[in-house]
């Protein structure tokens, strides 16, 4: 069912009822926030590992895992999932980074955020031009760095976060699945909507528009024609 033929809607109150309501779910959201605060405050204290002097590429050549920071303290990779020779890589990896084109406001907290990819740099260069992508992009395909990182080769995608001191790169936090939708603003958005993301495994009252998981999200010619200098044929 789609939201054009959907017919069931949130029962109708009062105002008062309807504030009181709201009141009883702000509680909820407040705590939740606060546990956000706790999970950030523990991960600052989390230790960290120190790593090999790997060997990427960039579009300038090979490049070291410290130049990756490009001068700053702290860096942020995303694992762009890879499919050898496909004409579409993963449509959840090219929509997510396709929310990424601001990302400026990094720098004042000596922090760079990049896509890093299984994929040959050639093909991932031609990919990210394709689909209009506005982050840097690095290979890891003749490094065993992604793989060190939880991102191998034909495994899903992944975020890493590093800490450098002077040469030397340190791990700090990992995290993939759906760990990665609270780097989105997609999913928060949708979810404030009264039919959120109209998905089959959500707890959503009877008569909700519901659809499959992933029918609803942005494909990769859906992203190259919105953002890429194409039309995505």
């Amino acid at each position: 069912m789609t939201t054009e033929t959907a017919t069931a809607l949130p029962p109708i109150v009062d105002a008062g009822t309807w504030r009181e309501q709201l009141d009883e779910l702000r509680r909820r959201e407040k705590a939740a926030t606060r546990e956000l605060d706790a999970i950030a405050a523990q991960r600052r204290r989390l230790p960290m590992v120190a790593l090999p002097d790997y060997t990427l590429r960039g579009e300038e050549g090979p490049v070291r895992l410290v130049d990756l920071f490009a001068g700053r303290r702290q860096l942020i990779t995303y694992h762009h999932m890879w499919n050898p020779g496909a004409e579409w890589q993963c449509g959840g990896c090219t929509g997510f980074t396709a929310q990424f084109n601001r990302l400026d406001f990094l720098t004042g907290y000596d922090a760079r955020f990049v896509i890093v990819t299984q994929g040959p740099i050639a093909e991932a260069l031609a990919y990210k031009e394709k689909v209009g992508n506005q982050m840097t992009w690095y290979s890891t395909a003749d490094s065993p760095f992604g793989a060190d990182v939880d991102a191998p080769a034909g495994g899903g995608f992944a975020v890493n976060v590093f800490l450098r001191d002077g040469d030397t790169v340190y791990r700090t936090w990992h995290t993939n699945g759906r760990g990665t939708e609270q780097l989105s603003h997609e999913f928060p958005l949708v979810d404030l909507l009264p039919w959120g993301r109209q998905e089959v495994w959500q707890d959503s009252p009877d008569g909700w528009p519901q659809r499959e998981t992933y029918e609803g999200w942005l494909d990769s010619p859906d992203i190259a024609r919105l953002y890429g200098p194409g039309d995505g044929d």
